[in-house]
């Protein structure tokens, strides 16, 4: 765009998906690919953690910076010549508060700069289609946002049951067959569908061995987040609002943190 700067070009761009998603829940938006550009792939990756452990090819955020400009041409060529890999991830365990550990995997640094693009191009897309009902990961939502609307629920309406669930090893288990469905309901870029395929088939190293993961979203993983909020969003928010709120004689609420909820039916 003429007289207008990159950066706010890009803001155009993701605006505008915005208001298409906005105005048709239907429609599917075949171009996505071409705003992978080099100025926005520089910007996702100044907007990632500086600090983060590098993954499997030892590559420091700071190492890649230091010629940041040539390594993002070389990516983005690589994008649009499909010659893109995914590496697969280093596996770390991350102590949980209840003493039993977490997995998390640590991905190389082009991979989480490409993830972070697309994470924003769909999150662009997919808040439009988000309910109020889910606060995890996010943009402006939060844990205390989640209490917040629990509180308030209980003290304006009244509340006969409320129950606590946590989908156990949600991250682990994901179909990755049923997710990439799902996502085709909005997204039917194949250069897009082809690298969130990528991400999900990559194998993960730890102690020396290779396991592939034919199931879950990598925790750890930059668009893992939001990978995880479109299946829940399908598999149990629009379950709850179009299936068992019709069934009910009474009422019924949700609020959804990732994949802890708190369902509440009240007469």
């Amino acid at each position: 765009m003429q007289g207008t700067e990159p950066g706010e070009a890009l803001s155009t761009e993701l605006n505008r998906l915005s208001e298409i998603a906005a105005r048709d829940s239907k429609v599917k938006f075949t171009s996505l690919a071409h705003l992978l550009t080099e100025e926005f792939l520089k910007e996702s990756y100044r907007e990632l953690n500086h600090q983060a452990a590098a993954g499997i090819d030892h590559v420091s955020y700071a190492f890649y910076g230091e010629n940041l400009d040539q390594n993002i041409a070389d990516l983005v060529k690589r994008l649009k010549e499909k010659r893109y890999r995914a590496y697969d991830l280093r596996r770390a365990w991350i102590p949980k508060p209840d003493g039993r550990l977490r997995p998390l995997g640590i991905l190389v640094l082009e991979d989480k700069i490409v993830q972070r693009g697309v994470a924003k191009i769909l999150s662009a897309i997919y808040e439009q289609d988000f309910l109020e009902v889910s606060y995890g990961f996010r943009e402006g939502r939060g844990g205390h946002d989640a209490l917040k609307a629990l509180e308030l629920s209980i003290m304006r309406d009244g509340v006969n049951y409320l129950i606590e669930v946590d989908i156990r090893g949600y991250f682990d288990h994901v179909d990755h067959r049923w997710l990439m469905r799902m996502i085709r309901e909005r997204i039917v870029d194949r250069t897009i569908l082809r690298l969130i395929g990528k991400w999900l088939r990559v194998g993960v190293l730890e102690e020396g061995k290779r396991v592939r993961n034919e199931v879950g979203v990598p925790q750890g993983g930059v668009i893992s987040p939001l990978l995880a909020n479109i299946y829940l969003h399908y598999v149990l928010d629009l379950w709850i609002e179009r299936r068992v709120r019709r069934e009910l004689a009474g009422r019924i609420y949700l609020i959804r943190y990732a994949d802890d909820c708190v369902p509440r039916s009240c007469t």
